[in-house]
């Protein structure tokens, strides 16, 4: 029985008591939104992991995405990186490996990382696929789901699946003006599949097979956004919001059968242009859990982008959105190292903080309030412990010792609250 069955039947279950309980909320306000669709707690009944609930009126939540390429394979560094994702505070990870060993990348993630794992399973019907005929689009409808259930089985807690691709949205887009046409590499997959064997796209004409799958393993199914723009020129174009329609009326067939559904969102958009994305999918898709990449504000920034996502993402949480998947520096050039993983994380960390505060959530102000009270102690310590991120201010304050512990070397004694402390 999956965990919105379980609601809809008002049975509490340890992983909603173990989200209430984290979240500081009420019970029963939780189980009204698994009930509903509203909130989702990703969590594969074959595998052994903490809860993370995701949606309205929780925290926003934070993905790392980790994995390795045909370019550069090391299953010890793509752990390393899963690790430290989560050692900075990514709330879920998504192995998006497309090397020769991606299956022994995922399983061994899936081994030693605590909290829900994600993947495209589509990437490796496509890799197998080539492997095997020479090409990704000479992949078939028994390689897909083969795939899909292989990582149900082996416990993968959400799968990002492009069932929004179709025939008719393919068609839309080839006759617009978008400027980089797909970015999505699971889109690209299924589009070009379908172009070349001009036939429907088997995860959207088989969608019952595909919820019967994820209801047996209580897999959470993450709506991939195949046609998202790839940069600001394309951002709100008809094939985004086409496909967006179509995702829609998938969520509605999944909560039909109780299975956890989530949608994915634009990854480049102009700043303006990020509130009425929120809106126009929550009113579409029935306020579906929205995970979205970034979303980046600015195309002029390689290198930095972990930054650019960082300020449509804190806009977007505020807005709407429930889960950002970070982006790192490496973003649109390379494989991202360990530090890169790092700085991907904390920006997103500080993305969702900024929009938790001003969306007024509990948990959030706490924090605040402890940090301040912390600033105004001088409690390094203190401090260094609240920090997303302790190590970074640490070295700074090393980096130039003072003679006393409630000053630093920026104002010294001539501190703002030093000179005006109550003795």
């Amino acid at each position: 029985m999956t965990q919105m069955e379980n609601a809809r039947k008002g049975r509490i279950t340890a992983e909603m008591d173990y989200v209430a309980r984290k979240e500081n909320i009420d019970i029963q306000k939780l189980i009204k939104g698994v009930a509903s669709g509203k909130i989702v707690i990703p969590k594969n009944i074959n595998r052994e992991s903490s809860p993370c609930g995701i949606g309205k009126g929780l925290s926003t939540k934070i993905n790392a995405n980790v994995g390795s390429s045909s370019q550069k394979e090391d299953i010890d560094l793509e752990v390393e990186k899963a690790l430290l994702a989560v050692q900075y505070g990514a709330h879920a990870v998504m192995d998006l490996s497309t090397g020769p060993a991606l299956n022994e990348v995922r399983k061994k993630i899936l081994e030693v990382i605590d909290v829900p794992i994600g993947t495209v399973p589509i990437y490796e019907a496509g890799v197998a696929a080539r492997s095997r005929d020479g090409s990704v689009i000479d992949m078939d409808e028994d390689d897909m789901f083969r795939a899909i259930e292989n990582q149900a089985r082996e416990g993968v807690d959400f799968m990002t699946i492009h069932s929004g691709i179709t025939m008719d949205t393919v068609e839309k887009l080839k006759n617009s003006n978008r400027l980089m046409g797909i970015v999505s590499r699971g889109g690209a997959f299924l589009a070009a599949w379908i172009m070349h064997n001009q036939q429907e796209n088997p995860l959207y004409k088989n969608y019952e097979y595909l919820l019967e799958i994820a209801y047996e393993h209580d897999v959470t199914l993450s709506l991939g956004d195949g046609l998202r723009p790839g940069c600001l020129q394309d951002a709100s174009d008809i094939p985004q919001i086409q496909e967006l329609i179509v995702l829609g009326g998938l969520v509605e067939e999944a909560r039909k059968v109780d299975v956890q559904c989530m949608v994915e969102g634009p990854g480049h958009v102009p700043l303006d242009q990020i509130s009425a994305n929120m809106k126009i999918q929550k009113t579409i898709c029935k306020e579906a859990p929205f995970y979205v990449l970034g979303p980046i504000v600015t195309d002029m920034a390689p290198g930095y982008d972990h930054i650019t996502s960082a300020i449509g993402g804190a806009w977007a949480a505020f807005s709407g959105a429930d889960f950002l998947c970070y982006v790192t520096p490496a973003e649109h050039m390379a494989i991202p190292a360990l530090e890169d993983v790092k700085e991907g994380v904390i920006a997103s960390k500080i993305a969702a903080q900024s929009a938790d505060v001003a969306l007024g959530l509990k948990n959030a102000w706490e924090d605040e309030i402890k940090m301040a009270n912390a600033r105004r102690n001088f409690d390094w310590e203190g401090q260094f412990e609240l920090a997303f991120d302790g190590e970074k201010p640490r070295n700074y304050r090393q980096s130039c010792p003072v003679e006393e512990e409630d000053m630093c070397s920026m104002c010294g004694e001539y501190c703002a609250l030093r000179l005006v402390r109550e003795d």
